[in-house]
């Protein structure tokens, strides 16, 4: 047993090395620095250091961000392999030491950040080499003096300097007498409560153009005069004063602030601090006469003077002329209500009353707002009918309002906005976003018509909310709103829109018939609509942005094309794409970026499409006329159809009738045609089994009678009457006579009993007029012609017994012509014989 406690007392101790090592391993890893691809940045904040980590630092690198640590020291041997240095933060830190020759080796360092750190001097000797330094902040640590010495003359590229610390107990002009000669952009000065000798003149050496000052005088009231005294003969941009009071109210009955009136400075800022009535009274009261034209008051403490007493007219501010009067983030509303008169809003142009919790605007602050271009009252509690009270009379108020933020609020009806921004004949931009208003049923709302821009994201609306939409507006942001679908009506009316915001939104299509003329910019990614053609915007002619990323897109040949005819032409920019474009159907394409979707051409290019359909119809019917060339599947089709239609009509008529015939045929022909009915056309008919029994005149004529008494008999003792025609039978007066008695005999029939043989072609239109019969028989019965070809011959002798019908007995032998061998079957090789067929009505 003691053998086995030894390996297991080493293996736990190594395991014990094990977890410190990789602890250890850790902790060196979470010290390590950030540094670009390019080297030049490296992001060292938050990572415990207690010393600068030279070997992590590129010579290269530029930026270098050490803030957020646990320094102690610089020395001088830190940054010396760094010449490129331009940007370095320190703040944030335990620094108590910078060595005299630290930045030796960094000429080019133009940001240096040590605020925040345990300095007990300024580090002049430090500073010296850095002549190009534009931002040096040096505030918030611990010294008791900022003298600063002539080195500081040198820094003629100096912008930005902030320096002091809440230890600092005096400000004198030699502290800052290095500073004269140079022109910065913003100086700022730092003591808290802490000053207690500030020498008068001394803020006169210092030239910036923006002045910043944290300095509370709840202990020294009377240095407010001398500041504003050094700082008369200035031109500011801003001067910013912060905690001014931090601790107590002002009570005192001596106008501090009557230095105001010969500042010139472009806006005055108030920065936290504890105002009162009284206080705040002195600032707007000497305001009135000063060139300030701004003022902000910001998260500052207000509240009510006890002794004060309100004498009437003469207490109220009624010609505060500024510009911009901003009331931000304070939280007792009684700042509002200071003066009950409302008078110091009078002649304001622009007034922001943001985060001030106040609930209720009474009647009297309307009618005192007539000078107000811009009215910002968002982040409040503003309810409708507190905004909207419809006991205050507002129609005519605020002529000049052309601006009205009342968003972040708590309002619900769209209806009583409508009914408020109606009195205010200017109003243009109307900003109701991230408040509570809701759908309000077949209710619709009468709008100022000079509205143009309607702010309205971060609502809850539906469909039913754009019969309470302004149709004047030129831009509208109707963005997280839960829409799920939209409404083509007011799309139609809206036609001044330009810039539309759908975006997150729940919309599920994109509707048909979108009509926007001048639409030229429309948002739509977060959505919930998949589709999307070339369709979907062909109503827009003046589209040219387009942003409709995040969808769950259905990839199909239409959003392909959609997105190439886009992608191409470039009419319309796809401002989010393609990197918010991804396939969400079909199931095989899920994620799948749009970008890489790639459907084959024959799919989805219907021009293509289109062209291989009537290629290939085109290919058939050619093939198809083709093999009918060849084959002469027409003429053997229409020939058998001749046949079975004689047929059919044979039986319909009884086939044979009652009256019997001497001839099965009586034969019309011309001298000139009778050696092919003497040689092809008797024997063929007569040699059948049983015969068939024809009349030809120069056989069967009875000699001694008259020719047409001849042809009349025979023509009524025949069944059936076939004319062989031919050039020369139009030219034959007797075929002529044969062929008008076989008309008459027709007459009230449908000569069924007349057969036409076409022993060659004529076209009826060449025929005499004389022949108008003819040529109506011709156009109105169906003919035999006689083919050239030897197989079709067969078939042609075929058709005409099927035309003639069974001879009297009913055996009958097939006939051929002359010289071909007889067979009792059809041969197999017999096909439609051709016929010419024109069918005409009377």
């Amino acid at each position: 047993m003691g053998e086995l406690k030894w390996p297991r007392a080493v293996f736990i101790s190594l395991l014990f090395c094990a977890y410190h090592s990789l602890t250890f391993a850790k902790t060196e890893t979470n010290y390590s620095c950030v540094v670009s691809t390019d080297q030049r940045r490296a992001d060292c904040s938050g990572r415990h250091l207690d010393h600068v980590p030279k070997a992590e630092l590129p010579s290269f690198v530029e930026e270098v961000d050490l803030s957020h640590n646990i320094l102690q020291a610089i020395s001088s041997g830190d940054f010396s392999h760094l010449p490129r240095l331009r940007v370095l933060q320190l703040q944030y830190n335990s620094i108590t030491l910078i060595e005299d020759d630290a930045f030796s080796s960094n000429p080019l360092l133009e940001n240096l950040n040590i605020f925040n750190n345990s300095l007990d001097a300024v580090p002049n000797k430090a500073l010296s080499n850095l002549t190009g330094l534009r931002n040096l902040d040096m505030s918030n640590n611990f010294y008791s003096e900022i003298t600063l010495d002539d080195v500081f003359s040198t820094f003629t590229r100096l912008q930005y300097l902030s320096l002091g610390g809440p230890f600092v107990k005096r400000l004198q002009r030699k502290d800052v007498l290095a500073l004269r000669n140079l022109s910065l952009e913003r100086f700022s000065f730092k003591s808290g409560p802490s000053l207690q000798v500030y020498e008068p003149g001394c803020l006169s050496i210092i030239q910036t153009k923006n002045m910043w000052f944290d300095v509370a005088i709840d202990n020294i009231p009377h240095v407010l005069p001398n500041i504003l005294q050094d700082l008369a003969k200035k031109t500011l941009n801003v001067l910013r004063f912060r905690n001014i009071f931090e601790f107590t109210y002002y009570t005192k009955d001596d106008d501090i602030c009557q230095g105001l009136q010969n500042i010139n400075a472009q806006k005055l800022v108030f920065y936290r601090g504890k105002f009162n009535e009284k206080f705040m009274r002195m600032v707007l009261i000497n305001l009135q006469v000063s060139p300030i034209k701004a003022l902000e008051l910001l998260f500052i403490d207000f509240a009510r003077s006890p002794s004060f007493v309100d004498s009437g007219a003469g207490s109220s501010v009624t010609n505060l002329a500024l510009d911009s009067l901003v009331l931000s983030d304070i939280s007792n509303p009684d700042i509002l209500r200071f003066d009950w008169r409302f008078t110091w809003f009078s002649k304001i142009r622009s007034l922001f009353i943001l985060n001030v919790n106040f609930n209720f605007v009474p009647c009297d602050a309307w009618s005192e707002m007539g000078s107000v271009e811009v009215l910002d009252i968002s982040k409040n509690q503003l309810k409708d009918q507190n905004i909207y009270n419809k006991r205050c009379d507002t129609k005519g108020t605020m002529p000049a309002l052309h601006t009205f933020n009342i968003s972040s609020n708590q309002l619900t009806s769209l209806s009583n906005m409508a009914d408020l921004v109606g009195g205010f004949k200017h109003i243009q931009i109307l900003d109701i976003s991230n408040n509570q208003l809701n759908t309000e049923n077949s209710i619709s709302c009468t709008w100022n018509q000079n509205i143009s821009t309607l702010i309205a994201h971060h609502n809850s609306l539906d469909v039913t909310c754009f019969k309470c939409l302004p149709t004047t507006v030129h831009s509208l942001d109707l963005s997280y709103c839960n829409l799920d679908q939209l409404d083509m009506n007011y799309f139609q009316k809206a036609i001044s829109l330009r810039q539309l915001f759908l975006n997150d939104n729940k919309i599920k299509f994109i509707p048909s018939g979108w009509e926007n003329p001048n639409l030229q910019s429309l948002t739509l990614d977060g959505n919930s609509f998949g589709l999307m053609s070339l369709g979907s915007f062909k109503d827009m002619p003046s589209l040219s942005k387009l942003k409709a990323g995040n969808n769950p897109y259905h990839c199909s040949c239409d959003l392909y094309t959609f997105i190439q005819e886009t992608t191409t032409k470039g009419k319309v920019n796809i401002t989010d794409w393609p990197g918010n474009y991804k396939c969400y159907h079909p199931e095989e394409l899920l994620n799948t970026m749009v970008s890489e979707f790639f459907p084959g051409h024959v799919t989805c290019d219907i021009r293509l499409v289109i062209l291989i359909s009537v290629v290939s119809t085109a290919g058939l019917v050619f093939g198809m006329l083709l093999m009918c060339y060849l084959f002469d599947i027409p003429w053997y089709t229409k020939a058998t159809y001749q046949i079975l239609r004689a047929k059919y009509r044979a039986h319909k008529e009884g086939a044979g009738l009652s009256r019997d015939y001497a001839y099965h045929a009586f034969i019309s022909y011309s001298h000139s045609d009778a050696e092919w009915v003497k040689e092809q056309l008797l024997p063929c008919l007569e040699n059948c089994k049983p015969p068939y029994q024809l009349c030809i005149h120069e056989r069967d004529f009875m000699p001694g009678k008259w020719i047409i008494d001849n042809i009349i008999d025979n023509i009524e003792n025949s069944r059936k009457v076939i004319f062989v025609l031919s050039k020369h039978f139009v030219n034959s007066e007797w075929c002529n006579y044969e062929l008008y008695f076989a008309q008459q005999r027709a007459i009230g029939k449908t000569f069924t009993d007349v057969i036409l043989v076409l022993k060659e072609p004529i076209s009826p239109e060449s025929l005499p007029s004389k022949y108008c019969k003819l040529k109506k028989m011709l156009s109105t019965k169906t003919y035999l012609q006689w083919p050239q070809q030897i197989k079709q011959q067969t078939f042609f002798w075929a058709q005409l017994k099927s035309v003639l019908g069974k001879p009297t007995h009913k055996q009958d032998r097939p006939c051929n012509s002359p010289g071909e061998a007889q067979e009792h079957e059809r041969p197999s090789d017999v096909v439609a014989m051709e016929v010419s067929t024109s069918v005409t009505s009377e």
